[in-house]
This record gives C-alpha cells, structure tokens and sequence, in this order.
C-alpha cells in the first residue's frame, strides 16, 4: 500500500524520466530544481534544470522569416551532478555509473511530501559480480532559500577498494526543455567563470545575456569518513568540478555531502552574488542539521494549509499542494514575482504569467495571504506598462498583456508551431483582454477574505479603476441592440480566434468577457463609494478620473450586451451559426481529440467554423461566482438567469468541449457538483490525475500545471464547501461528491489563524482557535451563526 505522504517510482524509465524529473522537482519558493539523475549533465533522456523565480531574459530568434522576441524564464547552471564509479583493490576503475549503465539491477526513487526530500536508491553490479548500493537523498531547503544540499551514500557488496566521486556545476545549459522550441534562440548565458574558495569549495558565476542578471553557485564538498580524503579541483570555461577518492571495506558505508548555494544579482542586502553564496555555502550547517530545519519549515507550512482528504485522492492533492507551495512561499512574499503557468518545474509557456492565477489566489488567499500581496504587488508595479499599452491601442486605463514576465509588456508571441502540421501561424491569444478582469477578481477576492483595507482601498484600487476604465472605453453603443458591445477579443476558449473567412482577427460580445466586465465595473462603483471621500478625492486627482466616468460605468454595467441562442448563453455573438462538428467521427480517427485545433489544422481546415470549445468558456462563470451571486450579475444586465437556463448551458456545452486545457475538466467538475452532481466525480478525477498521468500527453515533462494543481485544492476548499468570503462573513453552502464526502481544511480567515472546517455528508463543524478577535459571523444557506474564538460547531446541513 502507498504510504500517503510519499510519491514513488519503482524500476528505472528513461521513456518516463522527464515527468519524474517534473513530479519529483524541489523548491522553496525562490527557485525549484528539477528531480533530473545526478549522474548525467543533461542528455536526450535527462533534463536537469534549475529556475529562479523572476530571473528572465530576452533572445531575438528568426521564425517563418520573421524576426522575434522571447523573453524566457533562464535554466540557470546545473548543481546536481555527482557521479561516481568502483575502484576495486584488485582491479583497474571500473566505468562511471548513472541509472543509464547497463550494471544498474535495481533503482528506485521516493518523494517526501512531508520532509520536502527525494531519495534515489540504485545498486549496480559488475561482470565480476561486485555490488555497489548508492542512496541520494537531497533537498531545496525551505527555511534557507538560497540553500540545497545532496547526499551520497555508498555501500559495498563483495568487494573492497575505493568509490571514486566527482562533483560539478555545470554552467553548459541551454533552455531546450520544450522540443516545439528548439528551433529558437536558446542560449541565455554568457561570461563564465570559475574558481575554489578553501580545499572543499567551489564556485561558477555567468550572466544572462540580455537581463544582465550575475548569478552565482557555490558548492561545498565533504566527505565521511574524512580520514586520508584528498580534495581535487579543476576546473573548465563552463564548468567547475572537484574530485574525492573514499575507502571502502565490504559491507562498509562511505557517505559524501554536497551543499550548494545560489544568489543573483536580483537579490537584495548582498555586495556580490559570488560573494554571499560562497560565505552562505561555508557557514551552512552539517547535512543533518540541514535536514531538521527543513523538515520544520515544511512541518509550519503543511499546519498552514492542512488538508484532510482520504485515499487516493488525498494522496494526489497532497502533491499538489506540495508543488504548489514549492513555486509559491513565504519566500515569494520579499521577491517581485508573479505566477508561471507551469510552476518553476519547466520551461513551457517560457515561464511566463498568464490568468493562472486567477485559479491559484483564492486558494492562497486563506492561507498565505501575504504571498496573495505579493503577487497582487507583481501586476501593481507593472500597472504602467499596463497604461501605456491600453494608450498604444486607443483605450483608457490599463490593459495588462496575456504573457507577463519581466517588465510588464506583452509577451504573447505572434507565431505558434502546430506540430501536426510543422506550420507556424499567426497566434492572436494576445486579444485575450480578460486578464485584466481576472486580476481585477483577485483584488477584490484577496481583500475579501483577508481584511486588508490598506491595500485595496489604494494599491488595489487604482489597479481595480484603470481595468474598468479599460473596459468602458473598449465599449461601443449598438443602437439597434439598445446595448454595449465588446468587439474583437478572444475568450478564455481560445479556439476561436476569429470568424470563419474574416479579415480581422478575434470575437464580439464574448459572454465570459463582457458578463466579467460588467462585474468589474459594478465592483469598482461600489468600492468608489466605500472609500473615505478625502483618500477617493486623492485617488480620484493621481488617476485624473472625471466625476462623469463612474456614472458612465454604471450604464455600461447594466446595459452590456451577452448574446443568447436557442434558451443556452452564446460563447459569443454568432456561437450558434456555427457548423455542427463530427464529434464522434474524429474520435474514431484520432482517438485523443484535446487539441482539435492542431488536428483540423492539419486537415487544412480551422476551429473557427465550428461550436466547438478547447476548455470552458461561458461555463467559467459558474467557476467564478457562485449561483446566486451569478444570477444577481444577470438580473443587473437585465437578463434573467434561472436554473432551467444555466442547466441547459452547462449540458450544451459539455457537449461541445474537447478538454484541451487541464484547467477545463476542474472547472467541469467545480460547476457540475452543483448542476449535475453524478457526473462531477469523472472530472475530478481527471483533474486530480491530470499531471501525474500526464493526461495531455506529453505537457507535465514541460512543467506542472499550476493552475489545475491549486485549482484542485480549491476545488475541495471553496467549491464542495461552497465557502466565499463576503459582506464580512464565511458563506458556507456545502455540496459534497458521495467520493469525496468526508474532508477536512484549515483556512486562516482575516486575522484568525487555523480555522478548521469538517465537512461530513450532512454536518459541517467550524472551529475557530482561541484569541481575542471577534466572533466570526458564518452563513450556512439561509442561516446566520457566529462562532466565538476557542468555541467549535457543528451545523447539520439542510436538505436539498
């Protein structure tokens, strides 16, 4: 039986190595490492990579003829390589050994979650029947976040002489951890130079070649037994390696440490990057010492964000969490960072900030909300190139980019490679303007459910009143409709980039779009109204918003227009002339239809002309809001939302859905578990499984989904408990899956820390800890409650 806290691999894959290097990555919020063979540098079947949050560079490459810039997140050098090899007493050295040699008879690896280590266990014998067992255990320390540490023990079998080990830092890495970029610039380090400080320590530094970024490693050798051990260093332009020969008698264990720190010239209260990680690397402590502050680290963020969920289930959103917490921690709270789609596992996406945060936030918002800030301060300091884009394209306020990384400018590309087809072609995703409503939503949930006024009353809010200010002057007046229209964007769907035959690209009246809008223009008006007249007077002069702005807003918001066809809400004005397509026919072609708009491509044909969505769309709107709060958006459209119409909306388009996205089948899942609850549990699963099983085929080897990962938590913690935060109060509306009917979460709610929530198929209990806060006020449905500190509950929940 699988131990819950551990993820384990039995037996060596090298087909399967780079999803195990993904799922078996370490982090600390600062920078991750992927769980690559310590043995190789990097091969066709290793990819050792190790990414700091936040350090970027931009390369210029030719495409189709064109020229054009990336900006990447940079695999900076590799510090794992340690490999080894036998030398008996009574023969010459033997070959030096990684899981690839055919002497390796047993391998194994195992990930743990709750001390935040991997462990590699491999036994390799040679034709003389001698027997070496090696153990590699290593960790990215999570109290320390420029500190890492490896193990090595060596045990023999049969056999008596030395084990030879060599150490490097491998400063020769490019980014070419994603095939459908290779044929780009990659090559993002320049200016290597290594040295040694003391017998037992190493260093390499580089710079990237656009950003400018110094980065630094140092790394420190010891070995155990230390009697009669030489150290050997040499070293090269790109790399640094030092040598150590260890006796070994039979059955004796030999054991070498590695400890490595990392800096960049980003990182603040330091005189040089060399210098700190060559001072931080010696004064480290010993590896055990290393291991126990470790382990507490991770003991404080698992109380934090405990999750009581049983079986498998529970075991898989352990990983998530782990991995979330691994790309965002208490350490990203002090970096200017925002959220990478793909965590800091993997070079998909570049590395870059897409609307998945609008996934992860809510998830951490009511457990480090300090970190929600942070990222929130991210888009805040980005919020001019924001201003400045929306002027380019002749609209008011801000309009932030569907690719963020570095600066804040757009870093959508312009070209994608379909890989069926081998053709690039023109890539409009940048029209996809609702990012701004997501960042909007995290503004407004964030202060919601953490109580910070300061923020939202300033940082917040001038963020929050330039995405309205965007979205009214991206309105026109459509006399014969009598309503607001959005012209020319692209939905969260993504498919649809355009019209069938059209000669400009993107959509009108995208329901998502223009129903968030008007949210965001209603939620602007009311925090206007919140504010201190002296502090909206002060807001009002620094953004030089005009008294007639607001009121134009609240025209705007009542009157947008969201187009409907036959009883369901269109995807977009027009959704329902499209062609019906042959669902069934091109899953008996092609089996796996996710990416369809690659497969009609290649066919020479395009998604446009057809209703059919790569992940949901109209249907993300019961992932943001729940049903009330979503009808009473409708009702203030002038639009009627009953249950009979958003039922026929839900099944009409998971009927049309191909699930290209991993985040599709989690919204699926949030949204049926109040609508259709017998057909949720399937696409929990596949959301829950989505990277460990690698559903899109091939993407997790490129990084983890971030957004899907945290989403499943939250899917658990807000969507089956139906817990929102609002109008001073925990709204509770609990609808348990029959598989995952009995959980627990523990949430930290304003300023009261680990308030424990257990929900059972029909009784929810609400703990909330002893302290001097007030009482927190609790809406369970149509029922009011308010629970003192050091007090529990237990609320039996209503019938259906």
């Amino acid at each position: 039986m699988a131990r819950p806290w551990t993820w384990s691999y039995e037996g060596y894959d090298p087909a399967g190595e780079r999803l195990r290097e993904t799922l078996c990555a370490l982090g600390n919020g600062y920078f991750v490492t992927r769980g690559a063979a310590c043995e190789v540098l990097g091969d066709p079947v290793h990819y050792p990579g190790t990414y700091v949050a936040g350090c970027y560079n931009r390369l210029t490459s030719t495409v189709a003829g064109r020229s054009v810039d990336n900006e990447d997140m940079v695999n900076l050098p590799n510090w794992l390589p340690l490999r080894y090899r036998m030398c008996p007493a009574d023969a010459a050295p033997g070959p030096w050994l990684s899981p690839d040699h055919p002497q390796l008879t047993e391998h194994r690896q195992l990930l743990d979650l709750r001390s935040g280590t991997l462990t590699r266990s491999s036994a390799y014998t040679d034709e003389a029947g001698r027997r070496l067992g090696v153990e590699e255990r290593r960790l990215v320390h999570m109290g320390e976040p420029h500190l890492a540490a490896q193990r090595l023990s060596f045990t023999a079998d049969g056999w008596a002489g030395t084990v030879e080990v060599e150490a490097a830092i491998d400063g020769g890495v490019r980014n070419a951890g994603v095939a459908r970029y290779r044929g780009l610039a990659d090559q993002h380090l320049r200016g290597w130079e290594a040295g040694s400080e003391r017998p037992d320590t190493m260093w390499l530094t580089c710079r990237t070649t656009d950003s400018d970024i110094l980065v630094a490693l140092a790394a420190r050798l010891r070995a155990t037994p230390a009697r009669g051990v030489t150290h050997q260093t040499r070293l090269t332009v790109l790399r640094a390696f030092q040598t150590v020969v260890l006796p070994l008698a039979p059955g004796g264990t030999a054991v070498v440490d590695k400890t490595v720190a990392l800096y960049t010239s980003r990182d603040p209260a330091i005189e040089s990057p060399r210098r700190a990680a060559v001072e931080c690397v010696i004064q480290a402590p010993h590896f055990r010492r290393l291991v126990a502050s470790h382990r507490r680290a991770w003991a404080d963020l698992w109380r934090q964000a405990k999750l009581e969920v049983p079986g498998d289930a529970g075991q898989i959103l352990r990983l998530h969490l782990f991995h979330v917490l691994q790309t965002l921690s208490p350490h990203t709270a002090e970096l200017d960072v925002g959220v990478p789609a793909r965590g800091l596992h993997g070079e998909s996406y570049r590395g870059h900030v897409f609307w998945d945060e609008l996934f992860v936030l809510p998830f951490l918002n009511l457990h480090l909300p300090q970190v929600s800030r942070a990222l929130l301060e991210y888009r805040y300091r980005r919020l001019p190139a924001a201003l400045h884009a929306a002027r380019e394209a002749g609209r008011a306020g801000a309009m932030y980019p569907w690719q963020s990384a570095g600066d804040g400018r757009e870093e959508t590309q312009q070209l994608h490679l379909n890989p069926r087809s081998g053709r690039w072609l023109p890539d409009y995703s940048r029209l996809q303007h609702h990012v701004g409503s997501a960042i909007a939503y995290n503004i407004w949930q964030y202060g919601q459910a953490s109580g910070d006024s300061d923020f939202l009353q300033a940082k917040g809010a001038e963020m929050l009143l330039q995405i309205a200010r965007f979205w009214a002057s991206a309105t026109s007046w459509d006399a014969g409709l009598g309503r607001y229209r959005i012209r020319g964007v692209v939905g969260p769907d993504e498919y649809h980039d355009g019209y069938p035959g059209a000669a400009q690209p993107g959509v009108d009246d995208n329901a998502y779009t223009n129903v968030t809008a008007a949210w965001v223009l209603m939620r602007a008006l009311e925090l206007c109204d919140t504010l201190a007249e002296a502090h909206r007077r002060q807001l009002f002069e620094r953004i030089q918003l005009t008294p007639d702005e607001p009121e134009r807003w609240a025209d705007i918001a009542h009157r947008l227009h969201v187009p409907h066809h036959r009883g369901v809400i269109s995807q977009f004005a027009g959704y329902g002339d499209l062609a019906e397509l042959d669902w069934e026919g091109y899953r008996r072609r092609y089996g796996d239809i996710r990416r369809l708009d690659r497969i009609l491509e290649a066919e020479g044909d395009t998604v446009n002309r057809y209703q059919a969505s790569k992940q949901a769309d109209v249907l993300m709107l019961g992932y943001l809001f729940s049903p009330s709060e979503l009808a009473a958006v409708f009702h203030l459209l002038g639009y009627p939302l009953d249950e009979d119409t958003w039922h026929a909306t839900v099944d009409y388009y998971l009927s049309r859905t191909s699930h290209g996205s991993t985040l599709s089948a989690l919204v699926h899942a949030w949204v049926l578990a109040r609508v259709q609850r017998p057909d949720a549990w399937a696409y929990c699963e596949e959301a829950l499984t989505g990277d460990v099983a690698d559903v899109q085929g091939g993407t997790t080897a490129e990084g983890i989904h971030l957004g899907a990962m945290a989403g499943s938590l939250d899917l658990v913690q807000r969507g089956l408990t139906g817990l929102e935060t609002r109008e001073e109060a925990l709204w509770l509306d609990p609808a348990p899956l029959p598989q995952l009917s009995k959980f627990a979460v523990r949430i930290r709610y304003r300023r009261h820390w680990d308030v424990d929530l257990r929900i059972r198929a029909e009784q929810v209990g609400i703990a909330v800890p002893e302290s001097d806060l007030p009482p927190v006020r609790v809406r369970l449905r149509d029922r009011s409650f308010v629970i003192s500190p050091g007090t529990a509950r237990r609320l039996d929940l209503p019938g259906p």
